[in-house]
């Protein structure tokens, strides 16, 4: 079985080495560190014109909670019509109530925006009351897919709920685990599960050149390793 590798990409470098690898599809973003918010308009004009591959964007406008103002909602659906303009794949969108539910109206509009792209909803998925409702909630939103640890650190940790999501989409949208996913844990997650598809940052440290940085802050920086990607998917490809 043919089984597609998406990579979560922090910068233009990190899509580049994401494709050098072997990725499917880059999922472009920035600050990974705070769980990905949307890069800027370079980064994701450039990737579009240097990738070959699949190009999907996340569209997070800060870190923290995913209940936004109606202003951050806003930003959302400019930066959503801006990657329609740009000819990217898809986007990756997400937002809950502050009673931790699907915020279907304010998903629509930026479903709307998104008319004619692919549209993953994010890992907001594992912070919602009740997942059953919210999977059906983001099924009737038109998603093409939910990326999903299984509400676990990890989604080697998370693998029995990933595959009951598996099971009640029933095919009606794609279950794609994210986080924590490696060469050694790749095999028994998508045996388990039977995903077809899966999502990993698959990055290294990067020393800054020189050592030229900020005074007080990291010079250093994680940045996506092409032989890191090329294990992954030589790992799910000889997954059984």
């Amino acid at each position: 079985m043919v089984r597609l590798l998406e990579v979560a990409a922090n910068s233009l470098e990190s899509a580049l080495q994401a494709r050098q690898g072997g990725a499917d599809r880059v999922e472009l973003c920035e600050n990974l560190g705070e769980g990905g918010t949307t890069p800027s308009f370079g980064t994701i004009a450039l990737a579009r014109e240097y990738l070959d591959i699949a190009l999907h964007v996340l569209i997070r406008p800060r870190a923290g909670d995913f209940v936004y103002t109606p202003r951050e909602w806003e930003a959302m659906r400019c930066d959503v019509e801006l990657c329609a303009k740009l000819g990217c794949d898809g986007v990756v969108i997400g937002g809950l109530t502050a009673s931790a539910e699907i915020d279907m109206d304010d998903c629509r509009m930026l479903m709307d925006a998104a008319a004619g792209m692919q549209v993953t909803f994010h890992r907001a998925y594992d912070c919602v009351s009740d997942r059953t409702s919210a999977l059906e909630h983001i099924i009737a939103l038109g998603c093409s897919r939910v990326l999903t640890s299984g509400g676990a650190d990890g989604a080697p940790q998370g693998a029995a709920a990933i595959a009951h999501d598996v099971t009640r989409a029933a095919g009606r949208l794609i279950i794609l685990p994210g986080a924590g996913i490696s060469p050694e844990t790749v095999g028994p997650l998508v045996r388990t599960t039977g995903v077809q598809e899966v999502h990993a940052s698959c990055k290294a440290l990067v020393q800054g050149q020189g050592g030229i940085g900020p005074a007080g802050l990291d010079r250093d920086f994680w940045q996506t390793d092409a032989s890191r990607v090329q294990a992954l998917r030589l790992a799910l490809d000889a997954a059984i």
